[in-house]
């Protein structure tokens, strides 16, 4: 006759998060920030082809942080959500409150009723129009959502980096300047980041139906100047 051992329910939610924290922590940080124009993403990504960041949609995009496979998932299926939202309705439908709404039921199913938690932590951001406003969503490994003011900061070493960019922004300001205080704030004292480890994505409108770019190492440069 085998035994059964009781594990109080508290307890398990408390295993379960803890090691989810800890394979987010292994991974490196994330800043994104809301500037005059737009919306900055900053990642620390030596990697040249696994992104952190991403587009979604015409006006969002995603930033992942912890395990690669496990975000990119989400990724994906964040994308197939929109283009089937925006083909039922319509694109002006497609909005990041909703997407990050998906995100959490999922994250929390996984967390409470799963194999094992997802070791992740996700952002969803939105370019503000006529319509929808700027928005920032971090979604964490167990379904919680946080709706960030002006800016968000995952993975890593996220409350240190948090308030070091709290202390260096104390306003909406340009591109540039947004841009050097997240590479700031990432690196913290003593360190220097180099352009080539950075990953750098705007939301920005251009006059087309797609706001999403990547910037390059030279355009990152110019703004570091």
């Amino acid at each position: 006759m085998s035994n059964f051992y009781y594990v109080p329910p508290e307890q398990i939610m408390k295993d379960r998060a803890e090691f989810a924290q800890k394979g987010i922590a292994r991974g490196r940080s994330i800043v994104a920030a809301i500037y005059d124009q737009g919306v900055v993403l900053v990642a620390e990504n030596p990697s040249a082809s696994l992104y952190k960041i991403s587009e979604l949609y015409d006006r969002l995009a995603f930033a992942g942080v912890g395990k690669y496979n496990e975000f990119d998932r989400l990724r994906e299926a964040g994308i197939r959500w929109a283009d089937m939202t925006g083909f039922t309705y319509s694109r002006e439908d497609v909005e990041a409150r909703a997407l990050a709404n998906y995100y959490a039921q999922h994250l929390g199913d996984t967390f409470s009723n799963g194999y094992k938690p997802l070791e992740v932590e996700v952002l969803v951001a939105q370019l503000g129009n006529e319509t929808h406003p700027t928005k920032l969503y971090r979604i964490g490994y167990d379904g919680t959502i946080a709706d960030e003011e002006r800016f968000a900061v995952l993975g890593g070493d996220a409350e240190s980096i948090r308030a070091r960019f709290h202390q260096l922004s104390t306003d909406i300001a340009t591109l540039s300047l947004t841009l050097q205080r997240a590479i700031s704030a990432l690196a913290g004292t003593g360190r220097n980041i180099a352009t080539g480890d950075l990953e750098v994505a705007i939301l920005e409108e251009r006059g087309v139906r797609r706001t999403f770019r990547r910037l390059s190492e030279a355009d990152v440069d110019s703004h570091r100047q």
